[in-house]
């Protein structure tokens, strides 16, 4: 047995305690309330649809195969396949694509069953991650019954403070500004449902009993709201003086500087630039777009194919010449690979490579080329130079 192999049967010492610790399964951290912020808040659904969309709306090549994989024997017309065109019987890709990136974000983890033949969606707020002590996952379980195999299933994690085995929700690090903005938005429903009018009180000299004071707000209430238009004149006698608790308007509570302020932060803790939303001239929309992609949507979407990867063992790779947003970037490669070509440091079959075409099946794609401002000399050293003087006849 070489050393090799023995090194590949090598495990973790440490993963039986990681194991024990994390404890026999581990189930979703998330919150239902950010499903329900993401229904209620406009500023979480705005910013957790960018993202989505822009990840979903990305096509991948697949490339020659690197590694076995976790699920041996996929070709790559079929994983190719999976990935761009048919993802199962049931659902389009793009279907398929935003319910995986929208789990990823709400709940921190997205998880896809493989069937040998197509890819299904698993419910992250229900699957539960088993730890192994050897191999790190022995399994997953759904809905507390059905079991799947780790080379069944692609697991996708975001960061996590606390857990190995489990992302976290981006949404957590902006709960305490969920909820405020949940109160100050209810603070504003019920101010407009009251009427808009602060508080007040009718006072009087005189002692009134409780059907008194009953009807007289009674019909207070009845006769004078501003729902109702507040146009009938109101005569108060027995003494009674309407006297307002505080003069505040609700313009004075400038509650629209203060929503804004806060849905700025929910964006930016999702990953969103809040200027994409704002509008703004061109100068600020363009790299801050840009800025989005490079940040926000190509990290995740590269976990989405590590993922893959792992599974499959194929060289995957996000298509992202049709995003505009990148374009200028990749104008810079391009001119960069030229050179490098014209240069003679790489073939034009190795540039290719590195930009993801096929190889060209001329023969002097293979070899190097000769930078022209030195072909005679470079190609043979006695060649070169100043014109040789005729020689005196």
């Amino acid at each position: 047995m070489s050393w090799w192999t023995d090194l590949k049967e090598k495990f973790n010492p440490a993963q039986p305690i990681i194991a024990m610790s994390s404890g026999s399964n581990i189930s979703s951290n998330a919150l239902i309330g950010y499903k329900y912020a993401f229904n209620k808040l406009e500023s979480v659904n705005r910013g957790v649809s960018m993202v989505v969309s822009a990840c979903a709306s990305l096509d991948y090549d697949v490339k020659e195969k690197k590694n076995d994989g976790t699920y041996v024997g996929i070709k790559v017309k079929t994983i190719n396949n999976l990935l761009n065109y048919r993802v199962n019987p049931y659902q389009s890709v793009q279907e398929f694509r935003t319910n995986v990136f929208t789990d990823f974000i709400l709940e921190g983890n997205a998880f896809i069953y493989y069937d040998g033949a197509f890819l299904y969606h698993l419910p992250a707020i229900n699957v539960e991650v088993l730890p192994d002590e050897k191999t790190f996952v022995k399994g997953f379980r759904y809905n507390g019954t059905i079991n799947f195999s780790p080379t069944e299933v692609v697991q996708i994690k975001d960061l996590s403070s606390d857990s190995i085995y489990r992302g976290t929700s981006r949404l957590q690090a902006a709960t305490r500004n969920i909820n405020i903005l949940y109160k100050m938005l209810e603070f504003q429903d019920n101010f407009f449902e009251n009427g808009a009018i602060p508080g007040f009180v009718l006072g009087t000299d005189n002692t009134l009993s409780q059907v008194a004071k009953d009807k007289t707000i009674a019909n207070w209430m009845s006769k004078y709201s501003v729902k109702n238009g507040a146009k009938k004149p109101m005569i108060v006698d027995s003494g009674l003086k309407p006297m307002q608790l505080f003069t505040t308007s609700f313009k004075e509570l400038d509650f629209d500087t203060s929503i804004s302020s806060i849905n700025v932060k929910i964006l930016e803790t999702i990953g969103v630039p809040p200027v994409l939303l704002d509008g703004g001239n061109q100068a600020n929309i363009s790299p801050n777009l840009r800025l989005f992609y490079l940040e926000t949507v190509l990290p995740i979407v590269r976990k989405y194919i590590s993922g893959i990867e792992l599974l499959t063992g194929y060289d995957i790779e996000a298509v992202t010449s049709n995003v505009s947003a990148l374009q200028p970037d990749l104008k810079d490669i391009a001119a960069y690979h030229v050179g490098l070509v014209n240069g003679g440091i790489l073939t034009a079959n190795e540039a290719r490579t590195e930009l993801r075409y096929e190889k060209d099946k001329d023969p002097e794609s293979d070899k190097l080329r000769v930078p022209a401002n030195i072909a005679g000399s470079a190609v043979q050293p006695n060649i070169g130079g100043a014109p040789k003087k005729p020689e005196p006849k």
